[in-house]
């Protein structure tokens, strides 16, 4: 078995532990319902999209690595409601080369500043990206023409999640994007553009944990300050933005 098979059963026995699907689904009904559509940003092994389906919505999955879409391709096999679109996303189309890190999937990048936030960082050690690949990019804007605006979108893509956002220009109710803190300055940019497409509430995440950090909804400001204060070792969160603040109450 190939290194790159062995991450992927990891993150498969990680990402569908027992129970984890439960947990999910309990948190994401906050944004999704029957009818809904999603769209998936950086899908990896698709248990957010899995999710996403349980809820009864449409999904859009954008996963660029070929492997693993040809893995998503497996998963999803046979369901109408799942669409894998096979690229990056950015802030226009074009072409862009994703850094693949052969020995962890999980954190491949089309961001040499993530590379290069990552390099040295404590927790990132024996990080190596090891192998590169032309894809083509798309935007939130060309995949919402496509397929309609959705009511949720998810973005997990390593550093590179400013440049996403820059391509949308409709604002769908609710999104997440994942933050780390060795680039807390991608967060704040993050947070800048949201706050000029009208989103004011926001919650976060820290890890993997489905539980938001905040009694209630706050500010821009007050989110970038947060992350801005977080010890190194917090590592990684995901923030989550809606026009209706309601959505983001514990």
């Amino acid at each position: 078995m190939s290194g790159f098979a062995r991450a992927v059963g990891a993150s498969l026995r990680t990402y569908y532990a027992p129970g984890r699907a439960t947990v999910l689904d309990a948190f994401y009904a906050r944004f999704l319902g029957a009818g809904d559509l999603a769209f998936d940003i950086g899908t990896h092994v698709g248990d957010r999209s899995a999710s996403f389906r349980r809820l009864g919505a449409r999904v859009v999955a954008v996963e660029p690595q070929p492997r693993l879409a040809r893995a998503l391709r497996l998963i999803f096999r046979g369901d109408p409601g799942v669409t894998l679109v096979p690229a990056l996303v950015g802030a226009e189309p074009g072409e862009a080369m994703l850094r693949l890190n052969t020995a962890n999937p999980t954190v491949a990048t089309a961001s040499e500043a993530f590379i290069a936030a990552a390099d040295g960082a404590a927790g990132w050690e024996g990080q190596r990206w090891d192998a590169e690949i032309a894809r083509p990019v798309t935007t939130l804007d060309a995949l919402a023409m496509r397929h309609g605006l959705p009511a949720f979108v998810k973005i997990d893509v390593e550093g590179f999640e400013a440049a996403v956002l820059r391509g949308l220009s409709r604002p769908p109710r609710a999104l997440s994007f994942e933050f780390t803190t060795i680039q807390r300055g991608v967060a704040a940019e993050c947070l800048l553009l949201l706050d000029a497409l009208g989103y004011r509430a926001f919650n976060a995440c820290l890890g993997e944990g489905m539980e938001f950090a905040h009694a209630g909804p706050i500010g821009a400001q007050a989110m970038a300050a947060w992350i801005a204060a977080l010890p190194h070792a917090a590592n990684s969160g995901d923030v989550y933005a809606a026009l209706a603040p309601e959505r983001l109450a514990p």
